[in-house]
């Protein structure tokens, strides 16, 4: 069975994206489908586009788990979900992944990787990253938790570890 990978970020809304964390999360999307992974991600813009955009590149499957309708996935999602569950869809996106990559991100992308930890789904934050993944890469900020994703320092390393067996 083909692993499914979820990319958890920044919609393209937040001001904290740049042109430069956009390549990083297109590369690890790349990546995931250069391995054979399916992408996994919200569905809408910012990260989620990125990623799909590079993982379409290596023609790879998109999977858009949508909050709301189908048509506002964006165009590099080639299986759009609509769940009309708005963002407790963000439950659908780690439930169904093997792995969860956090770049960038906000309070949704938070509560992903919260979600994903409780469930001991392999997490990892891609360090340098800006927003609330760089925030949990953090050796001051990990101290204080018992269990702790893993960080990453380049797109390569990310999803290495997504698809690493190792808990």
């Amino acid at each position: 069975m083909r692993k499914m990978i979820a990319v958890s970020g920044s919609n393209g809304n937040d001001a904290n994206l740049t042109g430069d964390i956009l390549k990083l999360a297109e590369r690890v999307g790349y990546l995931i489908a250069e391995k054979g992974g399916i992408l996994v991600c919200g569905g809408l813009g910012g990260i989620m586009e990125a990623a799909a955009k590079g993982a379409r590149k290596a023609e790879g499957i998109t999977v858009g788990i949508l909050p709301w309708k189908k048509e506002a996935a964006n165009p590099y999602i080639d299986i759009p979900i609509a769940t009309g569950l708005g963002f407790f869809r963000n439950n659908v996106i780690v439930n169904c992944a093997d792995s969860v990559i956090s770049i960038c991100g906000r309070w949704g992308t938070l509560n992903e990787v919260a979600m994903a930890m409780g469930l001991g789904k392999r997490t990892i934050v891609l360090d340098a990253s800006g927003g609330i993944s760089e925030l949990l890469s953090q050796k001051e900020v990990l101290k204080v938790f018992k269990k702790k994703p893993l960080v990453a320092g380049t797109p390569e390393e990310a999803v290495a570890l997504a698809f690493s067996s190792g808990t």
